[in-house]
């Protein structure tokens, strides 16, 4: 059942992701990047492997689709490096191995830390990949910081409304 879940989840992502959300430009810098919630939402006792490969295949696909050459796989897969150890970090003592990312699991206010760490980490590295200098670092900030708010914004909304 958790297998179809998640493929459902990455086949929706995808595509809200590529018909939609790639066409908001909010003030022409910020674009929500909801396709992170992906990686976000991966059991703790799930194979670092299967996080590590359908994390940079959702990226991928995204790539494709967005022509991004490459920005999205390789970010997404440093957030799905990232993302176990930090769930293990911040998942409750008493918590098995089983225990999902969630708000209803950690509590809000972890769940909103491991959501700022791994949007911010993503959207900063993906909009450096894409500008691939710091020649206009104040454009490059405000779209990674903008993108990143926004995306963070959508996720805790998301999230609040799943929980209950």
């Amino acid at each position: 059942m958790d297998t179809f879940y998640r493929i459902m989840m990455f086949v929706v992502l995808l595509l809200v992701q590529v018909l939609i959300l790639n066409h908001i430009h909010l003030f022409q810098i910020a674009t929500p990047l909801l396709y992170v919630y992906f990686v976000l939402t991966f059991r703790m006792d799930t194979p670092k492997w299967v996080v590590l490969t359908s994390s940079f295949g959702l990226g991928l696909l995204i790539d494709i689709f967005s022509n991004t050459a490459g920005m999205a796989a390789g970010s997404m897969t440093l957030i799905a490096m990232v993302q176990p150890y930090l769930l293990q970090f911040l998942a409750p003592r008493d918590a098995g191995d089983n225990i999902q990312a969630s708000a209803a699991s950690l509590g809000f206010g972890k769940f909103a830390f491991l959501c700022t760490v791994l949007v911010f980490v993503y959207c900063f590295l993906f909009f450096a990949l894409e500008a691939f200098s710091f020649f206009d670092w104040q454009l490059w900030g405000l779209r990674a910081l903008g993108s990143a708010l926004l995306t963070l914004l959508m996720i805790l909304a998301i999230e609040s409304v799943r929980s209950k």
